[in-house]
């Protein structure tokens, strides 16, 4: 029994920052981020993965170092570890993705029949889960979460990442926790504003909506009783990740039984954290992520009683 299980694949992001001339090549994918971020709140965290032959060892000891559980992960030599090249704009509020090279996916086969966990975040990046797998996932836990980023990207012959619509949204009915940021949840839905898209995914069956709106924030949204967390204010030096460290961070909360508020403010709080360097190269510690966190509830709950 595991608390949290992320199911997508590792990658090697080359990210290109406008303060500096040449890219910063890191270890990259949802998993990373959400694994670290759930490890900083001692939470049991495993994943479910596959890399290539050129996945590089040394990450593989950073990995099991954070004490990240590494069994379900599938090495396949003769294949290439899913990369990707993001570049940002001048204020970091933009970015255009380049798929490099694609792992192969994670199929039915590939999930340990034995599996069990408090909660499994689904977090493709390259399309690389398929419904099967999904379906099967659900019998493994009761809170199955969903970042559907890598479900609508869409891939031409040379790479360029654009975005399309959500090809099987059955799957929307098997999660109880939904994650994505405001173009993703727009794309899925085809609504003209946030709050039909948020009412639209809950109509799915879905209990928890979680939109990250960069500096702005994150809308929550538990059964239709919306509010917006406040963003942790800080330096951003890179944005990669954030929405992955939310979500671990809020997770870890949910898990034991912390209310939805107290979560999202925690998975803020972590998410600030990451932004402060480039790549997954630091998370803090439980302390200040607790200590931020206390701040933007404080904050959020003083709003709502003016309110």
């Amino acid at each position: 029994m595991f608390d949290i299980v992320a199911v997508g694949h590792f990658c090697i992001d080359s990210i290109f920052l406008p303060s500096k001339n040449t890219p910063y090549v890191v270890l990259g994918g949802s998993p990373t981020y959400v694994s670290f971020a759930a490890r900083r709140l001692d939470v049991r965290v495993a994943v479910i993965s596959k890399i290539g032959g050129d996945f590089p060892a040394a990450y593989l000891w950073w990995l099991r170092q954070e004490d990240v559980d590494l069994s379900g992960v599938a090495k396949v030599d003769t294949a290439h570890t899913t990369r990707f090249e993001i570049k940002y704009n001048s204020d970091l509020s933009d970015r255009t993705l380049h798929l490099k090279s694609r792992a192969p996916p994670i199929t039915v086969n590939d999930l340990p029949n034995s599996l069990r966990a408090k909660a499994i975040h689904i977090a493709p990046i390259a399309g690389e889960i398929t419904s099967e797998a999904v379906e099967k996932l659900r019998s493994y836990t009761e809170v199955l979460s969903l970042d559907p980023q890598g479900l609508v990207r869409t891939f031409d012959q040379n790479g360029n990442v654009t975005h399309g619509p959500l090809k099987d949204k059955c799957i929307l009915g098997l999660i109880s926790i939904y994650k994505s940021s405001l173009d993703e949840i727009e794309i899925i839905t085809n609504q003209p504003d946030l709050n039909s898209a948020i009412k639209t995914i809950h109509d799915y069956g879905v209990n928890t909506v979680i939109v990250t709106l960069g500096m702005k924030g994150t809308m929550l949204s538990v059964e239709g009783d919306i509010c917006n967390i406040p963003a942790y204010k800080t330096k951003v030096i890179d944005p990669t990740g954030a929405g992955d460290a939310f979500i671990g961070g809020f997770l870890a909360e949910y898990i034991n039984g912390e209310n939805h508020l107290r979560c999202a403010c925690v998975g803020s709080a972590t998410a600030s954290l990451v932004v402060e360097a480039p790549g997954p190269t630091f998370f803090g510690d439980k302390a200040e992520i607790y200590r931020r966190a206390r701040l933007l509830y404080e904050k959020e709950i003083k709003e709502r009683r003016i309110l």
